[in-house]
């Protein structure tokens, strides 16, 4: 990735290197492990990491980096979710669970859940891609491809297209950010902002519709 590019990351929390040697060498590496370690634990926005290099690569008009930007983020996404869906796998083989499998419960709203299930017997591993699309989709749907002790093989041919339709669509946030902005850095604030937004919806939803229906009894 170019000097620019790893500019997107520094606003998202990666670290700025000062020689452009450096920064052609890290930058890659260091967005597949963002992205990576996001679809193991949901602290990074992975999706506005996407956005807002995009954007960058975009003001760049290059389209290798774009390509290798869609390459390496699809792979890191995919390589995170059959990390995370193996290490499942793992508690709901034991007797006791495990933490992983725990954390993916906490994180998945009981009627989210249920949804999900409903929808993984109707239409199979072809949910996978739109849990991917949808905001707050992923987790519950993995949680009950795991219930449903569906194969890690068979999880990963769902899981690559939708890692795939994932990484276009804040790809493509990304690029109409940046053909609304002349400056790179406004691109990468809008991109950034609507995904994290887009992100945040659904647990700001979930609450108010709690809060409306303690208050109706």
């Amino acid at each position: 990735m170019t000097g620019p590019e790893l500019s997107a990351l520094v606003l998202l929390g990666a670290a700025e290197v000062p020689d452009a040697t450096t920064q052609q060498a890290l930058g890659y590496p260091s967005l597949f492990l963002l992205i990576f370690l996001g679809a193991l634990v949901p602290v990074v926005p992975t999706g506005a990491i996407v956005s807002g290099a995009a954007v960058v690569a975009f003001h760049e008009a290059s389209p290798l980096t774009l390509l290798l930007l869609f390459l390496v983020s699809a792979l890191a996404a995919f390589l995170g979710d059959l990390v995370l869906y193996w290490l499942g796998q793992r508690g709901v083989r034991s007797r006791g669970g495990s933490r992983w499998l725990d954390t993916l419960r906490q994180r998945a709203a009981p009627d989210r859940l249920e949804q999900a299930r409903a929808k993984l017997d109707d239409h199979g591993v072809a949910v996978l891609v739109l849990s991917r699309l949808i905001p707050a989709g992923r987790i519950p749907v993995m949680l009950a491809c795991l219930l449903a002790r569906m194969p890690l093989a068979r999880f990963a041919r769902g899981d690559g297209p939708a890692c795939l339709a994932w990484t276009a669509t804040y790809q493509l946030i990304g690029i109409v950010g940046g053909s609304l902005f002349a400056e790179p850095w406004e691109g990468v604030a809008a991109a950034v902002a609507l995904t994290v937004l887009i992100s945040a919806a659904p647990g700001v939803w979930r609450r108010l519709r709690g809060r409306t229906a303690s208050s109706s009894h």
